[in-house]
């Protein structure tokens, strides 16, 4: 291969940022990140744009490496014979390479009137619809915010930080991968905030409408506004595309997150799904497999043997407004450990971890090649093992 190598990247998020910086630790690479959006938002600080305590946006030239191209559009086919992107304004952008970190939005089961009067809050502008919906809406309206997980619990808690009447509707346990004491520890904190919590299946949102929402148990509660933080989805491009997904629509891929259709396309962070088994969605992940990505592509250029992903989950972190917070210790295998930092400490810990997702790709841009994380090398196989998937490439 002679003159430039080109790679695009469909995604800006913190996948996409981090493939993209850590690309350019070879000369002759030329990096095209392609994303809809012309600031990089960090999705950790969406519920703060909706509670007004944060605006969620960063610059890209803070956090893309220079000689980075930015093209602000959006990708609405990959031709995969042709090694080209079709972009929605028009045109097509060929590559030697492509990335394939398109990343989530709001998704899982949907029920009757929650498409017309839920608001989700899982992209930036969905944030900014429901803080507009919420600066029109009395402080003394009902609202509810459907599904107990992070994102769900994050959001109540800031509304009713802010002196909003806040229910949260968890459809089954409060924050299921919390350690039964942590989460004991955050139904407080949700208490002392005056969060009205609904756990249990009856406590699953059967039906919205425009100033109620109806549970499992028939029951119907008054919201006039019901926040959905229950479950995310992945665009279906890869699919349009005609390339192989799971049951969810993420790309297909080996360990060494690797299309199973065509190795010139890599996947990384919450659109990917290596071997049928996707790691958890998370800023943390996407990170991690967006820098494993690019050295993947780095290998292939080389003419070197790709490696497997090896990641391990030191902790899960969740805030309660601005005041607290809990850093949930795990195990390797991405499991809570009975420790856990809860009040300031974990609301510090919470805060260093937001900004970190942030930081870091500011060093891999600075430093192309410099990100790390935790490894392990032993759960992952095993794993595999007891979910077997079929994965094999084409031909």
């Amino acid at each position: 291969m002679s003159g430039h190598i080109d790679v695009i990247v469909i995604g800006g998020g913190y996948a996409g940022v981090m493939a993209a910086n850590r690309l350019t630790q070879r000369a002759d690479v030329r990096v095209t990140v392609v994303n809809p959006r012309s600031v990089f938002v960090p999705r950790l600080r969406l519920h703060q744009l909706v509670g007004g305590t944060h605006d969620a946006v960063v610059d890209y030239t803070t956090v893309l490496a220079d000689g980075v191209r930015l093209v602000v559009d959006s990708v609405t086919r990959i031709d995969a014979g042709e090694r080209s992107v079709t972009l929605a304004e028009g045109g097509t952008i060929g590559y030697d390479y492509l990335v394939y970190a398109a990343g989530s939005g709001s998704g899982g089961p949907r029920v009757p009137g929650a498409d017309e009067f839920a608001y989700p809050v899982a992209t930036f502008e969905a944030a900014q619809r429901l803080r507009s919906v919420l600066f029109d809406t009395p402080m003394t309206a009902a609202v509810t915010v459907v599904g107990g997980g992070p994102t769900g619990i994050e959001t109540a808690a800031e509304l009713a930080e802010r002196g909003r009447d806040v229910t949260l509707a968890c459809g089954g346990v409060l924050g299921p991968y919390l350690h039964p004491k942590a989460r004991r520890t955050a139904r407080k904190y949700l208490a002392a905030l005056g969060v009205s919590v609904l756990e249990g299946p009856e406590s699953a949102v059967t039906a919205v409408t425009r100033d109620a929402v109806v549970l499992a148990d028939g029951r119907a509660r008054e919201s006039l506004v019901t926040v959905w933080t229950a479950g995310f989805g992945v665009p279906d491009l890869a699919e349009r595309s005609g390339l192989r997904t799971d049951s969810a629509g993420r790309l297909l891929t080996d360990e060494t997150l690797t299309s199973i259709d065509d190795e010139r396309i890599v996947a990384a962070g919450d659109s990917s799904a290596p071997s049928g088994v996707p790691f958890r969605m998370s800023a943390y992940a996407a990170g991690c497999l967006g820098a494993h990505a690019a050295d993947t592509v780095l290998d292939r250029i080389a003419g070197n043997q790709a490696e497997p992903i090896d990641l391990s989950f030191p902790a899960m972190c969740v805030s309660f407004g601005r005041r607290a917070g809990i850093f949930q210790l795990a195990h390797k295998d991405d499991t809570a450990m009975r420790l856990y930092f809860a009040g300031f400490a974990g609301r510090k810990l919470k805060e260093f971890s937001c900004a970190a997702s942030v930081s870091h790709l500011v060093k891999e841009a600075r430093k192309p090649g410099s990100h790390t994380w935790p490894k392990d090398g032993r759960h992952r196989p095993r794993l595999l093992q007891s979910h077997p998937a079929d994965t094999t490439p084409l031909g």
